[in-house]
């Protein structure tokens, strides 16, 4: 029996969607009928048809609050709500300032926070209810060296988000995809050109990095009828993870 997912007069925000990993999940969003909207600190040059975009910083609890009214006013609700917007560049947790820290740990945690909260009163309030998915990283469950902080905050948005499945349940259902190493744009420099990304992925079990199509297939699957029995869950998408390194000294050069 075909099975196909439709959401039609569905309207979904990604946070940080014009994108990377965003980008993804907006169109596999837009390519299942619905309307999305963006938001970021500048808008994007173009935007797809289907997608709106607002100005907002994620960080900020009364631009979020504003940003949510604005869709609301604009499309009568919100059904869907991805955490996308985060990330953070290289740095040793010995020489980081704490307000880096704070910066780090504000975007990748806390605007989690702000736009889940404002997301869920709009839901609360609707028939159907809602659902919330958070991206987070590999980094949250493993050492993250360089990203400490960044670590640490992913780590954080998935305890957030099992701790208010159960309180924002049964209207909203919550949940996190966990994420690998995902090739979205600059990867090439990222990790050294064309000879560094195949190293990288001969790492990876499945032989690849991931894609931000990927990231965009594993939250539109959380936010269907498909998913309505899950929440309060990590889908750990990796490719099989990471070969263990003792391996690698058990059977020497």
């Amino acid at each position: 029996m075909p099975v196909s997912l439709d959401f039609s007069g569905r309207v979904a925000l990604v946070t940080g969607g014009a994108r990377g990993v965003g980008r993804g999940i907006t169109r596999r969003l837009l390519d299942a009928g619905a309307q999305v909207v963006i938001c970021g600190r500048s808008e994007p040059e173009s935007l797809p048809d289907g997608v709106s975009f607002v100005a907002a910083d994620v960080r900020e609890p009364d631009q979020v609050d504003a940003l949510v009214a604005s869709i609301v006013q604009s499309h009568g609700r919100l059904d869907v709500a991805v955490n996308n917007a985060g990330g953070a560049p290289y740095a040793l947790a010995a020489d980081a300032s704490p307000r880096f820290s704070d910066k780090i740990v504000g975007l990748n945690l806390m605007s989690v926070i702000h736009v889940s909260k404002a997301a869920n009163a709009v839901m609360q309030t609707q028939e159907g209810g809602g659902s919330i998915v958070n991206i987070t990283s590999v980094s949250g469950i493993r050492p993250s060296p360089g990203t400490a902080a960044y670590g640490a905050a992913k780590a954080g948005v998935e305890h957030f988000t099992v701790s208010v499945a159960v309180e924002w349940a049964p209207k909203v259902r919550v949940n996190c995809v966990t994420a690998g190493l995902i090739l979205t744009e600059g990867g090439d420099e990222h990790y050294g050109g064309p000879e560094g990304m195949a190293r990288v992925a001969a790492t990876i079990p499945l032989g690849r990095m991931g894609t931000p199509s990927d990231v965009g297939d594993v939250v539109l699957f959380l936010c269907s009828p498909l998913a309505s029995y899950i929440s309060g869950t990590a889908v750990l998408m990796h490719g099989g993870g990471e070969r263990p390194a003792f391996l690698a000294a058990v059977e020497g050069p």
